[in-house]
């Protein structure tokens, strides 16, 4: 029997930024997917997983996405024998303390957890970001959802109290030692996160838009400066100015961690959760709830939504002395001001699958 752990993760600064050829600072959650498995002598896969019926495929006959939870690691097993590598049957469970849907990247915590059981099942051997493409392109055209590699790399290359940069374009990971004392704070708003909704393909379009106008590659290569291009719509120039403001915000929290300046950090993460709301509109109202009631209380750095936004969770960057009653006063607000009964995790920066990444 193998046992493997992949984690989930929060996105730090960098909204979006990943599919704009961007930079991103994230950081690998001790939350996470456990997958056990045992290899077959055929070529029949069993997966299972607690509250969901158990699916069975046949390695050796192409699948087709479902729309279901077992969308994620068939994808990754069937991009596993579009690139040669032996797999055949198998049987694996896999259970999770992640919640989902709250943006922390379950399905790329499933993507992972899969792929790292087939390294070791199969005796395949594969480069930690070559694991992390994998998993992207079974995200991106298995699954049916356009993200950049952000989540997976994540998954893949987290430290124990590090920060990730990751710099998209050149799909380089640089780790950045997070400075003690504080604890990131997750608050679900109770409003479920699909990333699968029209609303992220929209934005990702609106941004390619953006960067045809300029006569760019990406939005990485355009300044907040630019923008004041006639070409654009105000709603592209928007969604434009979102992405370059956080590209400006991640370098700017980058310098901040390497001083340990809490403070300008946690302005940051406010900043860049007032431009969802203003720029990009991924927030929504029980987002800003959150953000807003987090941030009047003490002990609190600041405060944004995670992920991809359309529901999900905010994350608050706190001081360790005042994580308890912050999480109490957040939850206790917060159903009084909109009437939802959520819940709140109190955050570890963890381990990536891959130890040695």
């Amino acid at each position: 029997m193998h046992e493997v752990f992949a984690p989930g993760r929060v996105e730090l600064l960098g909204n979006h930024t990943d599919y704009n050829g961007g930079v991103v600072l994230s950081a690998a959650l001790d939350l996470g997917t456990t997958a056990k498995g045992v290899r077959r002598e055929d070529t029949i896969i069993k997966l299972r997983s607690e509250g969901f019926p158990e699916v069975t495929i046949d390695a050796a006959i192409p699948s087709q996405p479902t729309g279901e939870w077992s969308d994620y690691p068939v994808g990754v097993v069937t991009k596993f024998v579009e690139a040669g590598y032996a797999v055949s049957g198998f049987e694996a469970d896999f259970s999770s303390n992640l919640p989902v849907g709250a943006g922390l990247s379950s399905s790329a915590a499933i993507e992972v957890a899969t792929a790292v059981l087939l390294c070791e099942m199969f005796d395949i051997k594969i480069s930690p970001i070559d694991v992390a493409r994998l998993c992207k392109r079974a995200e991106n055209e298995f699954a049916g959802v356009n993200c950049g590699i952000l989540d997976q790399v994540s998954s893949v290359f987290g430290r124990k109290q590090n920060a990730i940069f990751l710099d998209c374009r050149a799909e380089t990971v640089r780790r950045v030692p997070f400075p003690g004392g504080v604890e990131l704070l997750v608050v679900h708003s109770g409003v479920k996160h699909a990333l699968t909704g029209g609303e992220y393909n929209e934005r990702r379009e609106q941004c390619f838009e953006a960067a045809r106008i300029l006569g760019v590659p990406a939005l990485r290569d355009a300044s907040t400066a630019d923008l004041a291009h006639p070409g654009l719509s105000e709603i592209v120039r928007k969604r434009a100015s979102h992405i370059t403001g956080e590209n400006e915000r991640v370098f700017a929290g980058l310098d901040a961690l390497e001083r340990g300046d809490l403070d300008a950090f946690g302005k940051l993460l406010t900043a860049s959760h007032d431009s969802s709301i203003n720029n990009f509109e991924n927030s929504t109202a029980e987002l800003d709830a959150l953000v807003r009631i987090a941030t009047s209380l003490p002990g609190v750095y600041g405060a944004r939504l995670t992920g991809g936004g359309f529901g999900g969770a905010i994350i608050a960057l706190v001081s360790s002395q005042y994580v308890d009653g912050v999480r109490l006063n957040i939850l206790e607000a917060y159903q009084n001001e909109l009437g939802i009964k959520t819940a709140a995790y109190d955050c570890l920066i963890g381990d990536g699958a891959i130890p040695d990444a």
